[in-house]
């Protein structure tokens, strides 16, 4: 069991002869050594010499920034009430109040002994941390700053980065901007990892976060798929053809629709958003050729980022279960693309919808998106289909008339539904809601 041994020897000196006493702080040992009489000579320059407690402090927090296991400070004339005292506050204030001391130290001993005129404070120091991660921490200033460093371990897949900042962040604030930096940067970033956020000391202005991010592949497996997928991007974002941005969209979703498959068993087993399987991934739909609704969005939103084009990726919800698309900005108004739904129900069914066609079926946070209020439609872009042969619309009847399953003239209410969390949406079964509501398109579970 490691402890901490404070020894102090004061000496007060009377006619000649010499005393030790000091009185035992509480909560420490105190170990006697026996006096050496010495001659009263100046300190040795090599030795550190210190006289208040900000230099006492500072002194050892050197000792630690250069990873020394010991280290004899000096201290003349010092200005305070009590040296052994004030070492036993050090090493209490460097350990659980400072952030490095906090996060790398494990152990701090402090011997003080009184020469004659001066202290001699032999400091030994145990250690948690390497010295390469101590020199590894990144001094953060600003969340700008705090967002690039993240992109750069995320896009390198390194499992381990260290912050210090006095930015007023929790760890639920640190897990929330990986999220972010992943969900922005699909070209870059091939999977979401799982994170884990430490804290040094657990509270102050001044802090240390220690990240883990968990992988599911080696980083050199990462990173070359993150390569293959750079490649898959700009060779399906040169496939997008058209005479205005509306066209170059819908040829992007049609393609990527083309491409990738809509994976069922993978949306069954998937409940959280951003889980370690590559159907929801940018690599998965454009590399692999099969995804879930994350997946797609992720993908839609590297093509477009690819182009230039305003895209964000949405997390939600489609009839409860947990689902992903994108809302993109078209000619300075805003729309929601679900290329899974394009997929699975036709593009017509979800390309280019505004709030009021997604609310009721589909779920998400309105406060922290674009309104998507846009006059632009997918029958606008590619004009009116062919009339159909007026015997053939007698023969038919009232059986193709507005109302009918699939052609989605129903109005949405005006209120989205609750988030009730549930698995990615699935292919190949009706939802009950949308067969008991006639009017809304068919959904695909």
């Amino acid at each position: 069991m490691k402890r901490l041994i404070i020894t102090a020897l004061l000496l007060s000196f009377a006619a000649g002869a010499s005393v030790g006493c000091a009185a035992i702080l509480e909560g420490d040992t105190l170990l006697e050594r026996p006096h050496m009489t010495t001659s009263n000579e100046k300190p040795p320059d090599e030795q550190i010499e210190v006289s208040n407690y900000e230099e006492l402090i500072s002194a050892i927090l050197d000792l630690i920034s250069e990873h020394e296991s010991s280290g004899q400070l000096i201290i003349n004339n010092y200005d305070g009430e009590n040296v052994q005292t004030d070492v036993a506050r050090a090493r209490r204030e460097i350990m659980f109040d400072h952030p490095v001391g906090a996060y790398a130290v494990a152990e701090i001993t402090g011997v003080v002994t009184r020469i004659v005129s001066y202290f001699e404070v032999d400091i030994g120091i145990e250690y948690k941390r390497t010295r390469q991660q101590i020199d590894s921490i990144v001094n953060v200033s600003t969340l700008r700053y705090l967002r690039t460093e993240l992109l750069s371990v995320m896009s390198d897949y390194r499992d381990e980065v260290v912050f210090r900042t006095t930015l007023q962040i929790t760890e639920e604030d640190i897990v929330g901007f990986v999220e972010e930096t992943y969900y922005q940067n699909p070209r870059r970033i091939v999977i979401l990892p799982v994170t884990v956020v430490e804290t040094f000391p657990l509270r102050g202005e001044d802090r240390i976060f220690e990240l883990h991010l968990g992988y599911a592949d080696r980083a050199s497996i990462l990173r070359k798929n993150g390569e293959n997928l750079a490649l898959y991007v700009r060779r399906n974002a040169l496939l997008a053809v058209g005479d205005n941005d509306a066209e170059i969209l819908l040829s992007l979703v049609e393609n990527l629709v083309a491409a990738s498959l809509y994976d069922a068993g993978a949306a069954r087993a998937i409940s959280v958003h951003g889980a370690q399987n590559w159907t929801v991934t940018a690599h998965g739909a454009l590399a692999n050729g099969r995804a879930v609704g994350e997946g797609f969005a992720m993908a839609f939103k590297a093509l477009c980022d690819e182009l230039g084009f305003e895209c964000h990726v949405v997390l939600g919800y489609l009839n409860g279960m947990i689902h992903a698309w994108n809302i993109v900005s078209l000619n300075e108004e805003y729309y929601h693309i679900d290329v899974a739904m394009c997929d699975l129900n036709g593009i017509e069914t979800a390309f280019l919808k505004t709030d009021l066609d997604f609310i009721g079926r589909y779920t998400w946070d309105m406060e922290s998106t674009e309104r998507c209020n846009g006059t632009l439609t997918y029958e606008d872009i590619v004009g009116p289909e062919d009339p159909e042969d007026p015997e053939e619309l007698e023969d038919d009847g009232d059986e193709g008339g507005p109302g009918n399953p699939g052609e989605g003239t129903g109005e949405a209410p005006n209120q989205p539904g609750g988030e009730t969390a549930g698995t990615e949406v699935d292919s190949g079964e009706q939802t009950e809601s949308a067969t008991e509501n006639s009017n809304e398109d068919t959904t695909e579970r």
